[in-house]
């Protein structure tokens, strides 16, 4: 499991990403930037791509970060981990990913429960049309929208 033409974001879709779009023309927040990281085969260096993240924005002082992920099954692991350990560092976290049909994780934690589903096909499935289950504006909005009630909830 993992990227499928459907949820494969294109290199037009990385120079127009919506997700950079509408974070950078709201005037409520601060944005900081992209921290990009990959997901490892092993367990151990999963782990380890997570508590990096979370201290690379604990030490950015981050009030808020959404966590964006173009895979699932495997995957998983490491989106739930890092979502974890950027939560345990204080900072209110908000996932982004396609989810579809399969409506669960393989792994869950208490910080796996804000997660916007970028599913756009009516079976709820991965297809074959090429960025058909990419983030789209409305997605990247509607995640925007949740970190600030979720930062407002945890008093930043």
């Amino acid at each position: 499991m993992g990227i499928g033409p459907s949820t494969k974001e294109t290199s037009l879709h990385h120079f127009r990403d919506p997700l950079l779009a509408v974070f950078a023309n709201d005037p409520d927040i601060d944005f900081q930037g992209v921290v990009v990281v990959g997901t490892p085969q092993d367990n151990k260096m999963k782990y380890l791509v997570g508590e990096r993240t979370a201290r690379w924005l604990a030490g950015m002082r981050c009030d808020g970060a959404i966590l964006s992920s173009d895979g699932w099954g495997n995957s998983d692991v490491d989106f739930a981990n890092t979502m974890e350990k950027i939560g345990e560092a204080g900072i209110s976290v908000i996932g982004l990913k396609f989810i579809g049909q399969q409506a669960k994780f393989v792994v869950e934690n208490d910080y796996t429960d804000l997660v916007v589903d970028i599913n756009k096909s009516t079976t709820g499935t991965e297809t074959e049309v090429v960025g058909e289950n990419t983030v789209s504006e409305t997605d990247a909005t509607k995640a925007l929208a949740f970190l600030k009630l979720k930062m407002r909830k945890d008093g930043k």
